[in-house]
């Protein structure tokens, strides 16, 4: 009853929950899936780890800066590439940025490398009521938060929408293109095209696709149909041929719309009921998800200290 419980074991309340642990907080972390990872998510296809959910990260933030030189240094992360290819109707171009990193192992490694130490449970939740806990944090995107919180007052602030994404790997005999990922703009199926294989390092010859918004909300019902539109909306952007594998994943909620300033939300009621995610905070990134969660920890952590609550 002591600890605080941990919902989600993405990069967010993995690294809520390593903020309360380091601080001698009592944590339990609960999560519907086999392994950690949330959004971070990679499936074993042809022999190797495939990103499927968030394609990279960058690093701007100090705290995460240290933990990225652990992973680098471990060969965990690598760092992949500052440049991209933006595909229109009037041909390609190349857009430099700030370095994008990448995963020797899937970017899902990298989460459950942090959650090593914390005994991740399997168990699906669907209220709060269930958990017969004093302290709460739900690391998800709101529309999965609100499910589970009722009348609790953290609901008001729960209040952000997420858009789907259908994600397309696939595999070809051998690569027949040259670029890190793609920006293609004006398309009707397709909006980001990632070289898995360059971005893991190994070369594999290896393309995931991520859908529109608008296209996937069209497929989420059947997943598996919204195959050959994407393999052809890949084709006509690269000019390759049709590839000999490939694996559909469904992402209800992808990203978050809309703009919103606050690292994470923690608001009192039957129980005191903590909300983090990459949906808190100035941009949608795997960097903020490890800032709300590690943001929301310490905070819980000095009001718990604040308050005399007893420590593990």
């Amino acid at each position: 009853m002591n600890d605080v419980v941990v919902v989600g074991a993405g990069l967010a309340g993995v690294a809520c929950a390593r903020a309360l642990q380091e601080s001698g907080v009592g944590v339990r972390v609960l999560d519907r899936g086999y392994v950690p990872g949330g959004r971070m998510a990679s499936k074993r296809l042809w022999g190797r780890p495939v990103d499927l959910g968030a394609s990279y990260f960058t690093v701007d933030d100090p705290g995460f800066a240290a933990v990225v030189d652990d992973w680098a240094a471990r060969d965990l992360a690598r760092p992949w590439t500052d440049t991209f290819t933006a595909i229109d109707a009037d041909g390609s171009s190349s857009k430099t940025g700030p370095v994008r990193w990448g995963a020797t192992h899937g970017l899902r490694s990298l989460v459950e490398d942090l959650a090593q130490d914390l005994g991740v449970e399997r168990r699906e939740v669907t209220d709060l009521a269930d958990l017969e806990a004093a302290i709460v944090v739900l690391a998800m995107p709101d529309p999965q938060a609100r499910r589970l919180v009722g009348d609790h007052p953290v609901a008001e602030l729960l209040d952000r929408e997420w858009e789907p994404v259908i994600a397309l790997a696939a595999r070809w005999p051998d690569r027949s293109w040259d670029l890190d990922g793609a920006f293609v703009n004006d398309d009707r199926d397709v909006a980001w095209i990632a070289d898995d294989g360059r971005r893991r390092g190994d070369d594999a010859p290896v393309l995931v696709a991520h859908s529109t918004p608008a296209f996937a909300a069209r497929h989420l019902d059947d997943p598996g149909g919204a195959a050959p539109a994407m393999v052809e909306a890949v084709r006509r952007s690269l000019g390759v041929g049709e590839p000999d594998e490939v694996h559909v994943h469904r992402w209800t909620f992808a990203r978050p719309t809309g703009e919103r300033e606050a690292a994470y939300a923690l608001v009192d009621g039957d129980a005191l009921v903590g909300v983090c995610g990459d949906g808190w905070g100035p941009r949608p990134k795997v960097e903020t998800a490890w800032v709300s969660g590690t943001s929301l920890g310490q905070a819980l952590a000095r009001r718990l200290s604040a308050a005399g609550t007893p420590s593990t």
